[in-house]
């Protein structure tokens, strides 16, 4: 990220809209933006400047964000601001290929509702960039009378390859691409399911050529939600059925409680089950806190926080501390940024395969049940495990290579699935350094994924 220009840009932005402001109400400007409380001397002007002087790079992009929440500034500013937070986050789309893919929508209609249509290109682009439109009227150039005209009221004037064109869908960022993409497959600019799958069908022929798809992610208001994620990370489907912070055995009937239909025999009352949609955003704890308060019928909201995290902790295995000292740390670690960080789910069960269990006993259970699990956005899931002696040694104590194969053999298994699993000595987590051990690759993991913690 260029933080030099991105501190350029917010402090023109910033500033002047400090001084639209009066000397009273200055102080809660720069305390919505997150900005330190301005010097009490000095021009409205001198005083912004100076909320500058101190603050570090790493503060910027949260001060970025709730500029463009806020206090929005023109959409040429808004993609400016936008454009420097996602740069070099999101996977490369080719001129080559953005060609390609608007060529190949010309197969499919390119939207359904004219409303949320417009509406998607007002939030991605600058389509009023003629001052004179609100004089002129029809006879304006700006762009949005542009599309009026050859979209609208003259279909097929321009094709996709056209109107992409005249956006700057070519040459913008690869997030603004992707963004336009998973836009032109929602439901509100594509009602229908069927047009949505065939929309994202046609798309995928030419992304798949750079390791890119238009994946189903999620579910919103019945309709399935897509997102741009590279073929070679993230999970397939949807996530459903999250069973977890299991403090005995569940008797399970199901192959995968993420991805299908799942039927708890025994011990239901001793699970827990998110039977949510999860989002493109994965679960945060702050998704999950909502759940539990609506669950439990708590209003009080400290109260909702203490019970959740209690719950969660009394689910984890009482032979085991490095586990609980990993659960601790984390949300020790990260205090008041956990609710907009991704929750960490402990002893969360994800198969159950009859045949398997039925050859190798109940125990074959064991390589299906995961220490941690994070649902994080782009349908990214990350698998923590704590590796005691039990996983390598037999009951004695001795080296197990049996054991330790089966180990291995399940990584490989959730590895090809799609799923990142990172592995933690129960030694380490025992020592002095265990916190911020726990914290730096939280921290890591975290950079890794964009997610800001």
């Amino acid at each position: 990220m260029n933080f030099d220009r991105l501190r350029e840009v917010l402090e023109r932005l910033v500033v002047a809209g400090g001084v639209a402001h009066t000397h009273t109400t200055l102080v809660r400007y720069c305390s919505d933006l997150g900005l330190p409380s301005p010097v009490n001397e000095g021009s409205k002007r001198e005083r912004m400047e100076s909320c500058f002087v101190a603050l570090e790079d790493g503060d910027l992009p949260e001060i970025a964000e709730r500029l463009l929440q806020l206090h929005p500034p023109s959409a040429a500013d808004r993609n400016l601001v936008q454009d420097l937070l996602w740069e070099d986050r999101f996977p490369e789309v080719a001129k080559r290929t953005r060609r390609e893919v608007a060529r190949a929508i010309d197969g499919v209609a390119l939207f359904l509702d004219t409303r949320h249509f417009d509406s998607l290109l007002e939030t991605l682009w600058v389509v009023d960039n003629d001052p004179l439109e609100m004089i002129l009227g029809a006879s304006s150039t700006s762009l949005r009378s542009q599309i009026d005209r050859h979209v609208h009221l003259n279909p097929g004037d321009w094709n996709a390859e056209e109107l992409f064109d005249r956006l700057g869908a070519f040459d913008c960022s690869d997030r603004r691409f992707t963004l336009l993409l998973e836009g032109l497959a929602s439901s509100d600019v594509r009602p229908d399911e069927a047009e949505q799958r065939a929309f994202v069908a046609a798309v995928n022929e030419p992304l798949k050529g750079v390791g890119l798809e238009l994946r189903e992610t999620g579910a919103a208001d019945g309709y399935p939600v897509f997102e741009v994620v590279s073929l070679h990370t993230g999970v397939r489907g949807s996530a459903k059925n999250l069973i977890f912070a299991s403090s005995e055995k569940p008797d399970l009937r199901f192959r995968d409680a993420v991805n299908n239909e799942i039927e708890i025999v025994t011990n239901a009352d001793k699970v827990l089950v998110y039977d949510r949609p999860i989002g493109a955003e994965g679960l945060r704890w702050a998704d999950l806190l909502e759940w539990w308060s609506e669950k439990e019928q708590i209003t009080d909201q400290a109260e909702a926080k203490k019970s959740l995290y209690l719950r969660l902790r009394y689910s984890l295995p009482a032979n085991s501390p490095p586990q609980r000292k990993l659960f601790e740390a984390f949300y020790k670690g990260f205090g008041q940024a956990v609710p907009h960080l991704p929750a960490l789910l402990p002893e969360v069960w994800l198969h159950w395969d009859p045949q398997t269990v039925k050859r190798r006993g109940r125990d074959a259970l064991l390589r299906f049940r995961m220490d941690f699990l994070l649902l994080l956005p782009h349908a990214v899931r990350v698998v923590i495990e704590v590796d005691g002696k039990h996983h390598y040694c037999d009951g004695e104590g001795r080296g197990d290579v049996g054991r330790y194969a089966a180990m291995m053999h399940a990584d490989r298994d959730l590895r090809l699935a799609g799923y990142e699993v990172f592995r933690f000595g129960a030694a380490e987590l025992m020592s002095s350094e265990a916190d911020l051990l726990v914290r730096n690759f939280f921290e890591a993991l975290f950079k890794r994924h964009a997610i800001r913690a």
